[in-house]
């Protein structure tokens, strides 16, 4: 089951009143797993940006002003999301972003099925505050990246919510189980396989472990983490 996990940046509230697209952010799921693969991209807006906005995600008309045009990534971006259901929070101002942008473009509008997590925590949160920031903290999840909004950012944290939404890592272990029994390729499998980050080199000298060394010897039986091993050991 392939999902994608979207949202987006504008210069403003309204496409209708011609505000634009600066930033799509997108994270894909196999059964409600991350894979890894992403798609981000700045888009030049074409027009200036408003301090309201620029104070919400620090984009300027500066930084944008060299990327490229929507209409030139939007082949890229439709082949990305292609038929997958769209995981958005508070889906009908990025779909309708989304849909202005391709249709100025001279393309079809995105009918892709859609899930708008705002709506699912309404309904399993009622009366409580759905932000996402609200419902990070809620779930225990760490944003504290999350000092301005950004679309790739705010994608993976939406990931982690919505998991949280759909009832947590039960429910993806319980695809992967599923997907294992149909002679599938093991999710798990694939993620084990992926390299490892090599481990940060050791802040300890050779001289200094030797000290220490020399140090916890002369404790001898009274260091209490000796005792500790004497008594793991007989366990």
């Amino acid at each position: 089951m392939r999902e994608i996990v979207l949202d987006t940046e504008t210069t403003g509230l309204s496409h209708a009143e011609g505000d634009r697209l600066v930033e799509i952010g997108c994270v894909e799921l196999i059964n409600h797993i991350p894979s890894g693969k992403t798609f981000h991209v700045y888009i030049n807006p074409e027009r200036d940006m408003p301090e309201e906005a620029f104070r919400v995600h620090g984009l300027s008309r500066e930084f944008l002003s060299d990327k490229p045009l929507f209409k030139t990534v939007a082949d890229e971006f439709r082949t990305f999301v292609d038929s997958a259901r769209l995981i958005i929070h508070n889906a009908p101002f990025d779909m309708g972003f989304l849909n202005a942008e391709l249709g100025w473009a001279g393309l079809s509008k995105l009918d892709n099925e859609v899930i708008d997590t705002v709506i699912l925590a309404r309904k399993k949160h009622p009366g409580a505050r759905v932000s996402l920031d609200s419902l990070c903290k809620h779930y225990g999840i760490d944003n504290s990246r999350r000092t301005l909004h950004g679309a790739l950012l705010d994608s993976e944290i939406l990931a982690e919510v919505y998991l949280e939404l759909i009832g947590g890592k039960q429910v993806s272990l319980a695809l992967i189980a599923e997907a294992e029994s149909d002679g599938s390729e093991s999710l798990l499998t694939r993620v084990a396989a992926r390299p490892r980050p090599m481990p940060l080199p050791s802040r300890i000298s050779f001289a200094e472990a030797e000290a220490h060394d020399a140090f916890i010897a002369k404790m001898g039986e009274t260091a209490i983490w000796a005792q500790y091993a004497e008594v793991e050991a007989a366990e």
